[in-house]
């Protein structure tokens, strides 16, 4: 394995400390980091002064970003964008062209979008969205009011954050929000009224991890109707974390591609190797349980430079979900079809809301 950071081979640096003469300094040789960082020299001399019976031998482990642990979802974010009001002119001729753009902070996936209303300063919208919670005490909510422009960038007319923290776990809550120029809410500087937005937002954690918001009792009729409406809800995960004999024919760059309802997501492409660990997951947030569908993942390998043979098929496999939906989980690994002795390790987990 090779850090990127330090140029190690092995997946670890192995480094020999010894005094040509005791009580009056050292010569400290580290191996192989000829090229090591300074956060990791730092680290070094750290562990250096700690010691003081010499010689001793000092592993440090260099840590692969693949097994780092990734903070398992716990919930799904309804939100409603109702509608904005008063919002700032951009347009030549008085008027704009909006759109809100929300996404959750921490999460590299995709902003998502409400539709475009044309000439409207007090649009209307009333469209709703789900968002992928993973840490519900330190997520924060992004609104970004947007004015289309057929030509060029376009033009942010306001935006405003809120905290996770602030909702109670099935209780939708209506935010009536000021729209300002940026984060910063305390500069001066922008006085410039750019109207409001207003929002409904609703955080259903799923059932295993209920209790871990102190959830109230719903005993009302309005309750009961906002718990039948969200239920049925849930986030298929599917993490794919290697797979073992995979031969192409002209060249092993393996990457996975996951196929659920027409939405393809793809892994990194890990070069030259039959053994990939890939160790990535990938949601879909669905409205009802996945009974009687099946998932489609291929392994395919992929050459950066153009050729003839750019892409090839490794094989593939597909899961029927029936199981996953019964048990909630299933982690196995699948003999690839169109593969001599290919192998695929998979998980896949439905969280109920």
């Amino acid at each position: 394995m090779f850090c990127k950071h330090c140029g190690v081979l092995d997946g670890e640096a192995a480094c020999r400390f010894w005094t040509k003469n005791s009580g009056r300094g050292c010569n400290v040789n580290t191996w192989p980091l000829p090229i090591c960082s300074g956060a990791a020299l730092e680290i070094i001399k750290k562990k250096v002064a700690s010691l003081y019976l010499w010689p001793q031998s000092l592993e440090i482990p260099i840590l692969d970003a693949s097994t780092v642990a990734v903070k398992k979802p716990v919930g799904i974010l309804h939100v409603k964008v109702v509608r904005a009001m008063k919002l700032l002119k951009a347009d030549f001729l008085g008027t704009s062209d909006p759109y809100v753009k929300l996404n959750l902070t921490g999460e590299k996936l995709p902003a998502k979008k409400t539709t475009i209303k044309k000439n409207n300063l007090n649009p209307e919208w009333n469209e709703n969205f789900k968002l992928i919670v993973k840490d519900p005490q330190s997520q924060v909510l992004q609104l970004q009011v947007f004015d289309w422009d057929k030509v060029g960038g376009h033009d942010r007319l306001g935006m405003q954050l809120v905290p996770l923290n602030v909702l109670t776990p099935h209780d939708t809550k209506e935010f009536t929000l000021d729209l300002l120029k940026h984060s910063n809410i305390t500069d001066p500087r922008d006085k410039k009224q750019r109207g409001q937005i207003v929002v409904e937002l609703t955080f259903v954690p799923f059932k295993e991890d209920s209790a871990k918001f102190n959830e109230p009792l719903h005993g009302g009729s309005e309750n009961s109707s906002e718990d039948e409406r969200l239920s049925g809800a849930g986030l298929l995960s599917v993490m794919v974390q290697g797979a073992e004999d995979v031969e192409g024919e002209h060249h092993n760059n393996p990457y996975a591609s996951v196929l659920f309802r027409g939405e393809k997501k793809k892994t990194k492409v890990i070069r030259k190797t039959r053994d990939p660990r890939w160790n990535e997951e990938f949601q879909f947030t669905l409205d009802q349980p996945p009974l009687h569908e099946k998932i489609r993942i291929d392994v395919m390998s992929k050459r950066k430079r153009f050729s003839f043979q750019a892409k090839e098929s490794l094989g593939h496999v597909e899961i029927n979900l029936d199981d996953v939906v019964h048990n909630g989980r299933i982690n196995e690994k699948y003999h690839l079809i169109d593969s001599k002795n290919g192998v695929i390790h998979v998980e896949i987990r439905w969280d109920t809301v």
